[in-house]
């Protein structure tokens, strides 16, 4: 008898609704600090108005994990029902929810955290392959295994047009972000797949949409093997014509089956503000 399996995953796997509801993934929202309310990631605070509250007021959000007893009360009536779970998380390096994941698994049994080393739609990569994997009728302790092999598989970059928001974060200093503003430098933000943490890469010069392509193409022309039967385009917010022109330049360079557009969580916008935009893909080895 196959088993019962769910697939689910933290917010910041920023599938979007169209294909959580078409794969029938399972989220769970981290928490948004505003103003010192507690809001639910893209439940009940969306990214614009945390731009909003930067550009009118000043002030940042802070995010903050799901703790054990929330992941406990998530995952306990499909545990109660029969399913197992395998949860993909937002990478260690980034976030307490792996950790608090692995609290909730030992407390209740029949739940299989993943930790992505990933955010975005690199863990939703992720997810979307554990779906692949249950329906072909892997069981979910298989399923967790290979996530944790093919993870190294995931590539994630993005392209931020300002550092304004990752300065008052106190992620990069002033004095970096007024540079890079005033020599028009767009920093290439990349994960490491190993670590779940992130660096800057190659940092380009120009115009957004002369940088978009020329980040497009490197990217794609970095990677040997590349899996063709998806990419991502996510963004945290930016004009319809910069997400076409990656679009297009994407078909341009390869053929994919299928590339997915998607809109970043708060958790993630809130750390690169808006106009920033990625491609994510994965590698067959």
């Amino acid at each position: 008898m196959a088993e019962k399996i769910i697939i689910s995953a933290d917010s910041t796997c920023d599938l979007g609704r169209e294909l959580k509801e078409q794969y029938h993934v399972e989220y769970y929202p981290l928490h948004i600090i505003l103003e010192e309310k507690d809001y639910l990631d893209n439940v009940t605070i969306q990214p614009e108005e945390l731009y909003r509250a930067y550009e009118q007021r000043k002030v940042l959000p802070k995010t903050a994990a799901v703790n054990a007893a929330e992941y406990i009360q998530y995952f306990e009536p499909w545990v109660k029902q029969g399913y197992d779970v395998v949860h993909v998380n937002l990478g260690g390096a980034l976030s307490s929810s792996y950790q608090n994941c692995c609290l909730a698994a030992e407390e209740l049994g029949h739940v299989y955290p993943v930790d992505s080393c990933n955010l975005s739609t690199g863990t939703g990569h992720l997810v979307l392959d554990g779906v692949k994997m249950a329906a072909a009728g892997l069981g979910a302790g298989e399923i967790q295994r290979r996530l944790n092999e093919r993870r190294g598989r995931v590539h994630s970059s993005f392209i931020l047009d300002t550092l304004k928001f990752m300065a008052a974060g106190g992620r990069c200093s002033a004095v970096t972000a007024f540079g890079a503003n005033l020599l028009n430098l767009k920093p290439c933000i990349e994960v490491d797949n190993r670590s779940g943490a992130m660096g800057v890469g190659k940092k380009y010069r120009g115009n957004l949409d002369k940088v978009l392509v020329r980040y497009t193409k490197d990217q794609l022309a970095g990677y040997e093997k590349i899996n063709t039967d998806k990419i991502f385009i996510t963004h945290s917010g930016i004009a319809e014509a910069y997400i076409e022109l990656v679009k297009k330049t994407i078909q341009e360079t390869m053929h994919f089956e299928h590339i997915y557009v998607t809109r970043a969580s708060c958790t993630i916008s809130s750390h690169c503000g808006p106009n920033t935009l990625g491609i994510l893909f994965e590698t067959e080895a």
